[in-house]
């Protein structure tokens, strides 16, 4: 049997390779590169490759027709859903870049009226020796010796070109490779908080051992679909599919790749991970996973859901009804009874699964632009306010998200609190905010795909959400100041404009959204 000609479209596929390439260079640095240029080189590096991944991106929308097209055999989908979706992976990872690179300290913390005179050491919120045991001896040398972590900017870049193939991928395959490929840096830079090293290690174990049996329920789920198919690819599938739709393997199959999908967007009952390992992570890579992680498994999901799946409808609408549903209440719920702001915001990402799993659910052309709008919203807001968080320290230089240590933030600063309850307000839906715009887009979209008692769910989730939003609010502006206050450490020049970007895309969103509603519209258009 003769095997087909490999066919490489090189431009198509370009702003993944400048990706991966910027990702092999950042492991040359780290083996080369003389340690006191690391830094600076990695920081440059990948920033750069990031706006050039981006360019790229607007080059390949303006060439490739609108109705798509493919790449490597078929095997990556190039169309308006997965290069809307790519930028906005690297939109977000540039942002996410500039907080990770964040090592402003000394002297620089904020002041405001009353505030105390403790300075903290700085923002950096890497551990300088990841090899080292917790507390050791090295590690209190590395951190005498001023070593920075810049191993993290090529594993970030690795994650960055894996969410770009996730929702490219046109065959289970290439779909599984990108899964692991975005994976396995994360588990690694979920390990690596500068303080709280042992939660910080627990969560990196406990991401690792779970995101393992997820990705084997994947792979188990890929092998019965091509038992009961004879194929790969998401059109293949689809099409065996409508002759057999009845074929017990082939549901096994689609329920095991379910589980593989849901656990990375962190669906009920797969999101049990989320909230130890959004709390004891660097606060720079949660805001980068809660975002970018999330874009990208959903542009999988979409695929999956809206290429290979046409003919089981009847069947797995009800499933995700049932998954939206509890999604929305457990994460409500729970999160009202948090007392961490870092563990408020995993529940809360878990809730906007729900709210976005509506608009998946309504099954038409709608479904899928609203849910990319919410998608794009939502990435910069989470990316904001994970900064934020990032910015209070108690005198320590510590993290410190206790509920209880924020009373009063907002009065002593003003700008941070200002900042912070924007996103929270954009989270609950409140208008004239990219939130309220998202959950208008997703609802509608659900009932004319008729899902009307599910958007009744939705609306009153949201609006019961809006309490432990509000609730933080509250606690910034109109509650005393504990005895030991927190403080906030400033960051430099390019942390300051990049949270700007996040809170100017939150309001512009809100107040003009039309641009984007007609840009992800024209985008709805996924390969047949």
């Amino acid at each position: 049997m003769s095997m087909p000609t490999p066919s490489v479209e090189y431009v198509l596929i370009s702003p993944m390779l400048i990706v991966f390439g910027v990702a092999v260079t950042g492991v040359l640095f780290e083996a080369f590169l003389p340690r006191r240029f690391r830094y600076a080189g990695q920081v440059t590096l990948a920033i750069g490759g990031l706006v050039a991944a981006f360019v790229a991106i607007v080059v390949v929308a303006g060439k490739i027709p609108s109705s798509g097209d493919t790449a490597v055999l078929r095997a990556l989908a190039i169309d308006g859903p997965t290069l809307l979706l790519q930028a906005t992976v690297v939109l977000v990872s540039v942002m996410a870049i500039i907080f990770i690179a964040e090592r402003r300290g000394g002297n620089n913390v904020a002041t405001g009226p009353g505030a105390a005179t403790a300075v903290a050491p700085g923002l950096d919120s890497f551990t300088p020796q990841a090899s080292a045991i917790p507390d050791s001896a090295g590690e209190r040398q590395a951190v005498r010796l001023g070593v920075a972590q810049t191993e993290v900017f090529p594993l970030t870049m690795l994650a960055v070109g894996g969410m770009m193939v996730f929702p490219a991928a046109n065959d289970l395959l290439t779909m599984f490779i990108a899964l692991e490929v975005l994976s396995l840096p994360l588990y690694l830079l979920c390990g690596l908080a500068r303080y709280r090293r042992l939660q910080s290690q627990e969560a990196g174990l406990k991401y690792f051992l779970l995101g393992a049996f997820s990705s084997a329920f994947f792979l188990y789920g890929v092998a019965l679909l091509y038992g009961a198919t004879g194929t790969l690819a998401l059109p293949g599938i689809r099409d065996a599919l409508a002759a057999r739709p009845g074929d017990s393997m082939a549901l096994t199959g689609i329920a095991l790749l379910a589980v593989g999908l849901l656990f990375k967007v962190g669906a009920v009952p797969f999101h049990s991970w989320i909230p130890d390992v959004y709390d004891g992570a660097p606060t720079p890579i949660t805001g980068f996973m809660a975002a970018a992680t999330k874009v990208a498994a959903f542009g999988a999901l979409l695929r999956v859901i809206y290429v290979a799946m046409p003919p089981l409808h009847d069947q797995w609408r009800p499933v995700l009804w049932a998954i939206s549903i509890l999604t929305m209440v457990i994460a409500t719920i729970t999160a009202i009874n948090q007392t961490d702001v870092k563990r408020m915001l995993a529940y809360s990402s878990v809730a906007h699964v729900g709210f976005i799993l509506t608009g998946v659910i309504a099954d038409i052309p709608a479904g899928v632009s609203s849910t990319m709008f919410y998608l794009v919203a939502y990435s910069f807001s989470t990316v904001g306010a994970f900064a934020v968080v990032g910015l209070v320290r108690n005198t320590n230089g510590e993290e410190n998200a206790a509920m209880s240590r924020w009373g009063g933030l907002g009065r002593r600063y003003p700008v941070v609190g200002l900042l912070f309850s924007m996103f929270l307000l954009a989270f609950a839906g409140i208008p004239l905010t990219s939130g309220f715009v998202s959950k208008f887009a997703v609802f509608k979209a659900a009932a004319e795909g008729g899902a009307v008692p599910l958007v009744i769910i939705g609306v009153v989730a949201s609006g019961v959400a809006a309490y432990f939003y509000v609730r933080v609010i509250v606690l910034m502006f109109f509650t005393e100041p504990p005895a030991e206050e927190l403080q906030v450490v400033m960051p430099s020049f390019w942390s300051k404009a990049a949270i700007a970007v996040c809170a100017a895309v939150t309001i512009g969103l809100g107040v003009f959204p039309q641009p984007l509603l007609d840009l992800v519209e024209r985008a709805a258009q996924l390969v047949q």
